[in-house]
């Protein structure tokens, strides 16, 4: 049985990529910045081993994942959003969001490679980043969260390139998903921007949860280096 640790785990996307591949049969390892209670009950739902850090910091990951033990795959899925123009946005804001949503990848990553198995070219590891469509876009309001996911489309492709033949390294960015925190922050923008996909509605996560099960499994062998946009045809209306 593969084990996949699943970062950002106990909501929205990311907890529906832990479901799916629990139904799938991969051993998961889910992740919180803490252990909250929605955390616990996906747990227990799916039996799957817990593990907590920040991603903002290094010291916490590398405590975490010290004990953590070989592992096969990596789905980053933790993330955050600051949605400020330029003019309000502070160095810290700055700071926290390219902490979690790229540095703090990064180092993890990094440390992944330390403990993972052992891949060949005939049976690769795999690493998926979430990105968004917001990094391959100007958007207004969302300048550092935008910034750091067109810098994490760019790692994904120099880290495939990277560890091949032995790790395949793919993103994936959706666009509208249907998520607690997208429901919460609802405007009439928003709305416009939804009004413009031509599938005329939002991603399901659990669309975003099927892509990602693409990329880890057999099917996609000669992929490596893209990031895959699940948008429901929005930028091409762009």
């Amino acid at each position: 049985m593969k084990k996949v640790l699943i970062t950002g785990s106990s909501r929205g996307i990311g907890k529906e990529i832990a479901k799916r591949l629990s139904r799938e049969n991969y051993k998961i390892i889910l992740h919180g910045k803490t252990q909250s209670k929605e955390l616990l009950w996906l747990s227990d739902e799916i039996e799957a081993d817990i593990i907590t850090f920040d991603l903002a910091n290094t010291r916490e990951i590398d405590e975490a994942i010290e004990n953590l033990g070989p592992v096969d795959i990596l789905v980053n899925s933790a993330g955050i959003n600051i949605s400020k123009t330029f003019d309000k946005l502070e160095l810290r804001d700055w700071s926290a969001v390219f902490d979690t949503n790229f540095f703090g990848l990064v180092h993890l990553c990094k440390r992944f490679k330390q403990i993972m198995k052992q891949g060949t070219p005939e049976s690769p590891l795999r690493i998926v980043n979430l990105s968004s469509i917001k990094g391959f876009s100007n958007s207004s309001g969302r300048l550092a969260y935008a910034s750091s996911k067109a810098a994490l489309n760019l790692f994904t492709a120099g880290l495939a390139k990277e560890l091949a033949p032995n790790v395949l390294v793919n993103a994936v960015a959706p666009g509208f998903t249907i998520t607690e925190m997208t429901q919460s922050t609802w405007t009439p923008r928003i709305e416009a921007q939804v009004a413009r996909i031509p599938l005329r509605r939002m991603a399901k996560p659990e669309e975003i949860a099927s892509v990602v099960s693409f990329l880890i499994g057999p099917d996609s062998s000669y992929i490596t280096g893209q990031t895959i946009i699940v948008d429901g045809g929005y930028t091409v209306n762009d």
